[in-house]
């Protein structure tokens, strides 16, 4: 079996930090590794999205400079440098990220990449603080990204609970991982960020997270 490989989705080898390897009969053996590439989202063994992450700001920036005769382009409008911003660029930086349990660095992270590309397409300079990311934004016609993160996890997570209950990933939603955390400060999972999206949305937390 090749010891890495390449998808052409996210442009990421999989990393492995051994030869440690799993036997799994049949004279065949599958290699453990850190992290690894599905259908184009990055899967880490640590469960966090910080691979997922970097992985899709990096895409991220490789459609925006594709892309950048267009979206610098003087002749054409803001609003329609937008729309084609948000339907290429900012889409492939939120692919998968429904099921990120993402952490207050991950969404700075992906905002300060899309602050530096929208600076780029309204040509203000980073450093210029005298006109708001937020103004620019308006003038695109685009939301943040962040926003846009909470509304794509909201939204898959409600259908998910319209599902019928023997479906496994609603399954998998309410497992209970057995055993005790190790010390200090556990990692927030999932749940509890999609919890936080339905306080922030002032949802009340029967009518949209469940108990």
């Amino acid at each position: 079996m090749r010891k890495s490989c390449i998808c052409r989705g996210c442009l990421n080898p999989v990393i492995s930090t051994g030869h440690t390897s799993v036997d799994i009969g049949t004279s065949a053996s599958l290699e453990v590794v850190d992290k690894f590439c599905y259908l184009g989202d990055m899967l880490s063994v640590d469960g966090d999205a910080d691979a997922a992450v970097e992985a899709r700001i990096r895409i991220g920036w490789n459609k925006f400079r594709q892309l950048v005769p267009l979206l610098t382009n003087r002749d054409m409008s803001l609003i329609r440098r937008g729309r084609l911003y948000s339907s290429f660029v900012q889409s492939s930086m939120l692919h998968g990220s429904e099921t990120w349990p993402v952490r207050k660095e991950n969404e700075v992270a992906l905002q300060g990449a899309e602050i530096r590309m929208v600076r780029w397409m309204c040509n203000v300079k980073v450093k210029d603080n005298r006109v708001l990311s937020k103004e620019l934004r308006e003038r695109l016609g685009i939301d943040d990204i962040i926003l846009m993160l909470q509304q794509n996890r909201l939204r898959w997570y409600g259908h998910q609970l319209r599902k019928e209950d023997t479906y496994w990933v609603k399954k998998c939603m309410e497992y209970e991982v057995v055993g005790s955390r190790p010390r200090g400060r556990p990692k927030r999972t999932w749940r509890e960020v999609v919890q936080k999206d339905c306080q922030a949305r002032q949802f009340e937390q029967g009518g949209c997270c469940g108990s």
